[in-house]
């Protein structure tokens, strides 16, 4: 069965994908796949290849200031291969369908899905301006990945950012969308007390007082809920105090893990948050890492479900380069978001396939208004 005038656009990304497989990119470390990248796309690219560090886009030919523009993201880098690998997983393995390696699921697939789509698309006059973007460090959400290109890019009134979800139109509900994702804070709490001697009735306990803290943030209710992603999720997960049996702790530790939710903003939760535990001091690291989304009346939603009518929009609970993104995006891409991570890691041809003619299908006939 071929796929018509995308045939060969497909054939191009599963050849891609492999030869990207075979060289190691976890994060940080993404300079040599960074460098096949930006070859291929000089090769055969019908625009100009733009690289700061890692991270390599392309702006499609005829850019107008006047019209809305579109951002195809995916990210480069891979996590680190767990040890219980069977086959090696830097040596692309074919059976059958599948293709096995480290980041053929997450985010290979969606990486060369997304560029040859733009590929092709680069041909044809568009409503809108396409800009595709191979970004890196999106693993650690590292600030040398898609932060650091951003102000460098047009300004982006949308993107589609390709990632596992789910892209298989033979399956009832087998097209699966991501229109919001929480966010992360990590906080770092202190609890000041007094030390004493454990066998009296002396000091303050700042272990007790760590823990009547964890208490209140495990048991907190936020008074708003996304109807995509449900509650704020406040998880505590390491606290450390104490030096030996005999002596009343005056410092205890604690991190706690936050999952936000487009019900707030990442400052107004580690506000809420920091009031209710104290006089326990609760500090985040950062606040980069928002919860993000679409409004479901957008252009690109709404094309999205006039091409597949039963498609599933739901809310992810994982992050990805939306996190730092400005702008409307959401989350689309061939694959299975559970095998990401996983050992013998995997997609199908037929996804890479499938994902391709529905992209295509999607952004062909897309209108996009300008934010």
């Amino acid at each position: 069965m071929t796929n018509g005038p995308l045939q060969a656009y497909i054939d191009d990304a599963i050849r891609l994908l492999c030869q990207i497989v075979a060289i190691p990119s976890v994060s940080r470390d993404e300079a040599a796949v960074a460098d096949a990248i930006e070859r291929y796309l000089t090769a055969i690219a019908a625009t100009p290849v733009h690289r700061h560090g890692n991270n390599i886009w392309l702006v499609h030919d005829g850019f107008d200031a006047t019209v809305p523009t579109l951002l195809l993201n995916a990210h480069i880098d891979t996590v680190k291969p767990v040890a219980s690998w069977v086959r090696d997983p830097f040596n692309p393995t074919v059976e059958g369908d599948r293709i096995y390696g480290l980041g053929t699921n997450d985010d290979g697939a969606s990486l060369v899905s997304l560029m040859h789509v733009f590929l092709y698309l680069q041909r044809l006059p568009l409503p809108y301006n396409l800009v595709f973007l191979a970004s890196a460090e999106e693993e650690v959400s590292g600030k040398d990945g898609i932060q650091s290109v951003l102000p460098l890019l047009p300004h982006i009134d949308v993107a589609l950012v390709g990632e596992p979800t789910g892209m298989n139109p033979t399956v009832a509900g087998g097209v699966r969308v991501a229109v919001a994702e929480k966010g992360l804070m990590v906080l770092d709490g202190v609890a000041h007390g007094k030390s004493g001697h454990a066998a009296r009735n002396e000091g303050v306990n700042a272990l007790y007082l760590a823990l009547d803290a964890i208490d209140r943030l495990r048991n907190h209710v936020f008074d708003r809920q996304s109807a995509m992603l449900g509650p704020v999720k406040v998880t505590t997960t390491v606290i450390n105090a104490g030096t030996v049996h005999n002596v009343i702790p005056d410092t205890c530790t604690f991190v706690t893990d936050v999952r936000t939710t487009d019900a707030y903003t990442n400052q107004e939760v580690a506000q809420i948050l920091s009031q209710l535990v104290a006089p326990v001091e609760l500090t985040p690291r950062s606040t980069r890492l928002q919860p993000s989304g679409i409004d479901l009346q957008h252009p690109l939603v709404q094309r999205i479900l006039s091409v597949v009518p039963d498609a599933v929009l739901f809310g992810s609970p994982t992050l990805s380069d939306q996190a730092l993104l400005p702008c409307p995006s959401l989350k689309m891409g061939p694959g299975d978001s559970a095998r990401s991570h996983t050992a013998d890691e995997y997609i199908c041809r037929q996804e890479i396939a499938d994902a391709i003619c529905l992209y295509v299908s999607i952004l062909d006939k897309l209108t996009i208004t300008t934010s």
